[in-house]
């Protein structure tokens, strides 16, 4: 079994030990180096040479989104997850833009916590479950504001994900969507889960702009 080798940037000492005591007591994952995000943070990446870290976007010493940014520039096969304990859907957006693989909510459950960091480390982008719709619609409206081109030339959709694309944007919840469609609101929900890695892996959150030559309003 392969050991995910991890290094944890927490600056408070009771969660910082507390999540690596955690960790290091399953049998697939271990703490290689835990710091309080003070300066040395590069020197451990190259020396230990972990396959993910978990970083506290939340410092006080520094820049959380500048270390995510430089991290996933200079060392780009490792992988990084932003922790917040109440995070803004533009903390969240930030982070994934920056090039973070995914995010944990610090009161995230145990499993919660642990799945995400085993998705992550085996290629999976992962945001958190109870914001995934809130979070969309803020990446339509950053896109429409932010992105140029095509979305359909942008990131590959089908013809349903555009579908949903489109009625999220009008304002729909996954139900009013799963009505509309004549679908079950899981598929939508399992429609957006998605849409959601398909734009956090592809274009970095500089989506096409919506506009009817789309055919998508």
């Amino acid at each position: 079994m392969k050991t995910i080798r991890i290094i944890l940037v927490e600056d408070n000492r009771i969660l910082r030990e507390g999540i690596a005591a955690m960790i290091n007591g399953e049998a697939d994952m271990r703490i290689v180096a835990s710091t309080g995000g003070h300066d040395g943070i590069l020197l451990k990446v190259e020396k230990l040479n972990p396959h993910l870290i978990l970083l506290d976007l939340g410092l006080r010493s520094q820049n959380g989104m500048h270390i995510v940014k430089t991290v996933t520039k200079e060392f780009p096969k490792i992988r990084v997850i932003g922790m917040g304990l109440i995070p803004s859907q533009l903390d969240i957006i930030e982070s994934v833009e920056a090039g973070a693989s995914g995010f944990i909510l610090k009161d995230a459950s145990i499993g919660d916590f642990l799945g995400t960091i085993r998705s992550v480390a085996g290629g999976t982008k992962v945001l958190p479950p109870p914001l995934a719709g809130s979070l969309f619609s803020h990446v339509i409206d950053h896109a429409i504001k932010q992105g140029k081109g095509s979305l359909a030339n942008a990131v590959r959709m089908t013809k349903r994900e555009l579908e949903i694309i489109a009625l999220i944007a009008e304002g729909l919840s996954n139900k009013e969507i799963a009505q509309r469609l004549n679908i079950a609101t899981y598929t939508v929900k399992s429609h957006v889960h998605n849409i959601l890695e398909k734009l956090a892996l592809h274009s970095r959150l500089q989506i096409a702009l919506f506009t009817r030559k789309d055919g998508l309003s």
